[in-house]
């Protein structure tokens, strides 16, 4: 994903712009944003300072890395259960030839 070249404080600042009363049209060409781009923004970071955009940064840190910690361990449980599953049936296999052997007469009776 490509990465934007204005920060979030940055788009703090241009969104304070028109809050003061600066029109949208030349708040985007001040800036060399599209409109859309603005609009994109405030529906974003709209009523945000600073101190939330940080708390929201931090909040989709962690959570990409939860999210990263559980698809780990969902792999792993997958390769548990595919292991367990794997070697109870190899061990009904086991006994299900031992008792077969047992139960059945000699040959040639």
């Amino acid at each position: 994903m490509r990465k934007s070249r204005y920060t979030e404080t940055r788009i703090e600042s241009i969104l304070k712009e028109a809050d003061a009363g600066m029109k949208v049209e030349e708040l985007c060409r001040k800036h060399g944003i599209s409109d859309a781009t603005y609009y994109n923004w405030k529906s974003k970071y709209g009523g945000m300072d600073a101190s939330d955009l940080r708390r929201q940064k931090e909040l989709e840190s962690e959570n990409s890395k939860l999210k990263r910690m559980y698809a780990e361990l969902a792999l792993e449980n997958a390769a548990m259960k595919d292991l367990i599953e794997k070697s109870s049936d190899a061990e009904r296999e086991t006994c299900s030839s031992t008792l077969h052997g047992r139960t059945a007469p000699p040959a040639g009776f």
